[in-house]
């Protein structure tokens, strides 16, 4: 009776060792192609591109660049970006009908606006004024205020902390 119970313990072992280990076997090793990691390399390439473009003209709105380097500038990201658009077409034909790669380009860029201009609203309507006193507000409200660093880490403390919150320095 006891080596009936311990050939059934051993047969349960097994089954279960085997239903635990048919997903290793069944997951087969899928290796990347160059090209793959060419068009993964490529289209991450675009999106700093774009990422740039949107930085370009968020820059010139605000006046950190002039208006005789801008085109220029803009340009040139352009083309950067027709670029990559071109090879990757040519890795990854589509069945999307032949647009123009800047025209690509600009609706990529103002579909990143779109996505980032609905993260953040901002409140329409309000001068610099009314931010400014908004936010002097908020940091007269504000019922701890800023200790300075830790002397050891040199993360922000506030002047109510014994420890710091980073490192656990003591600050007294």
């Amino acid at each position: 009776m006891q080596i009936a119970a311990i050939f059934f313990t051993l047969a349960i072992f097994i089954l279960v060792a085997m239903y635990l280990y048919a997903p290793f076997m069944e997951r087969r090793a899928r290796r990347v192609t160059e090209e793959e990691h060419e068009l993964s390399a490529l289209l991450a390439e675009r999106d700093r591109v774009v990422n740039a473009l949107q930085e370009l003209d968020f820059d010139f709105r605000l006046g950190k660049i002039p208006e005789e380097d801008y085109p220029g500038q803009r340009a040139g990201l352009l083309q950067k970006g027709a670029d990559i658009l071109r090879k990757i077409d040519t890795l990854s034909p589509q069945v999307v009908p032949a647009q123009n790669e800047e025209a690509r380009l600009e609706k990529a860029i103002a579909a990143r606006r779109a996505d980032t201009s609905a993260a953040n609203p901002q409140p329409q309507g309000l001068s610099d004024d009314d931010i400014e006193a908004m936010i002097s507000s908020r940091r007269k409200s504000r019922k701890e205020k800023a200790g300075g660093f830790c002397p050891k880490c040199g993360k922000p403390v506030m002047t109510t902390d014994r420890f710091c919150p980073s490192c656990g320095k003591s600050l007294t």
